[in-house]
């Protein structure tokens, strides 16, 4: 099986209230707004939510996929995205933790996992193979950084406005 991954984690503080700063990382409609490569996120009539984004891989090109996943926790100390149970190819993962730091800071720790996974590199891509599951994945984890870093500093302006 031609897997490639793309991990990303950080640890930041937004200087905004505990309860408007949880608010947002919840709110899915912001991913559409403020985070570049998600070209749409919607439910279906079975609750299953699918983000769609668009992947730029040098060698490879560009290409988009869906990422059937679920809401797995909504709690006020975390929110939580998973793959659908029955997913085998597309796998994504995002989770936010909130710890309130004082009256006007929160501390938030945020971590997003994508997993592409195909029988051959070929079924992803016509020069996957050529190009390898290493060299795909250090550029995705690449793009999937400067992604993410672009979504916390939007977030940032936004919620310290």
């Amino acid at each position: 099986m031609f897997k490639v991954r793309a991990d990303f984690s950080e640890t930041f503080e937004i200087n905004a209230g505990f309860d408007r700063v949880r608010d947002f990382f919840a709110d899915i409609t912001n991913f559409i707004e403020y985070m570049p490569s998600i070209e749409s996120i919607h439910t279906d009539a079975k609750g299953v939510t699918y983000w769609k984004i668009r992947a730029d891989i040098p060698f490879v090109g560009s290409f988009v996929e869906r990422f059937p996943v679920r809401e797995t926790e909504n709690s006020d100390e975390r929110v939580e995205w998973a793959p659908v149970e029955i997913e085998r190819y597309n796998l994504l993962r995002y989770a936010a933790d909130f710890l309130p730091k004082s009256g006007r800071s929160t501390l938030v720790q945020f971590s997003q996992n994508i997993e592409l996974r195909r029988e051959s590199a070929s079924d992803l891509h016509v020069l996957a193979g050529l190009v390898g599951e290493k060299l795909i994945g250090t550029e995705m984890t690449r793009r999937v950084a400067h992604m993410l870093n672009s979504f916390i500093e939007n977030a940032r302006q936004k919620l310290e406005s």
